[in-house]
């Protein structure tokens, strides 16, 4: 429930963000007397798909800590926990990358990576990670998270999402006005678009959001073959990381907000993998073991 209202929450708050920054630049005017304003439409579903992606994103490691009950290790309180900060440190130096903030939660074996940029990261790991595997599968795991952050996987998913967003916003309300001017063409009193314009938009961005989706999907599972790769670079052997994923086949994994889901060591596979954002753990495997 809490993770419910947080995410709620959050995005009302986001879309109140943008809709009075939009009508403050007035860019929300592009419904007007002789018709659309296409340039004008262009630059609101701009800033609001762009908008709202990478706000998400600036708020990404505090919504994820919220969400999962993550708690960042600063006084590491036992030896798994001064493990786990070496092991990232040392895997975060042979990246190259800043050290990222150290978490641990409740819940089924699942880590993620998250943050607005390579210097302001956070990886997570659950408690049943830590419990269901070997020191070298959860190594493979947390090289997978650091992998995720070097290869800035967080800002290349919130663009495509921000364009995603703006088309799918843009096309919808292109439909939407020629659709309402189509049912309304013999009425003279015409003052402006009316219900069916709402109606076209609001149908147009759930079907136009669900075609999007896949191509968003698709790019998130090229990502988890690229993190595969990378964590066997950091490791120095593909052993560890085929391991981890064999472990994770046999292990009742997921259990993260749907807001982390793609940015998990494991997720769902939906429908023909098109909806998913993870591919299949066999063929990660597959993979890793054809790579040289």
């Amino acid at each position: 429930m809490k993770r419910i209202v947080l995410f709620l929450v959050t995005n009302l708050a986001v879309m109140l963000v943008l809709s009075v920054t939009a009508s403050l630049l007035g860019v929300n005017r592009y419904l007007t007397a002789n018709g659309l304003n296409f340039g004008m439409l262009l630059v609101f579903c701009g800033l609001m798909g762009f908008g709202g992606s990478f706000i998400s994103l600036f708020m990404s490691k505090t919504i994820a800590k919220w969400s999962t009950g993550a708690r960042v290790i600063e006084q590491p309180q036992n030896s798994t926990e001064l493990w786990l900060l070496q092991t990232v440190q040392t895997l975060a130096a042979r990246a190259q990358l800043p050290m990222p903030e150290v978490a641990v939660y409740d819940g089924p074996p699942n880590a993620f990576a998250t943050g607005a940029s390579k210097s302001n990261s956070l990886v997570a790991v659950s408690t049943g990670l830590l419990q269901g595997m070997t020191k070298d599968e959860v190594e493979a795991v947390l090289a997978h998270e650091v992998a995720h952050i070097a290869n800035g996987d967080m800002v290349t998913l919130t663009l495509i999402q921000g364009v995603v967003n703006t088309f799918v916003m843009f096309f919808a309300r292109i439909v939407g006005y020629f659709v309402d001017s189509f049912l309304r063409r013999n009425n003279e009193e015409n003052s402006g678009p009316g219900i069916a314009y709402m109606v076209t938009v609001f149908v147009c961005e759930i079907v136009f959001g669900i075609l999007a989706s896949v191509i968003v999907m698709y790019f998130s599972r090229q990502r988890e073959y690229r993190a595969d790769a990378g964590a066997a670079t950091l490791m120095g052997s593909r052993a560890p990381m085929i391991n981890a994923l064999r472990r994770l086949g046999g292990l009742q994994s997921d259990g993260l907000p749907q807001n982390l889901q793609a940015s998990g060591i494991s997720g769902r596979e939906a429908w023909l993998g098109l909806f998913s954002s993870h591919p299949p753990l066999e063929s990660r495997i597959a993979a890793l073991q054809a790579a040289r």
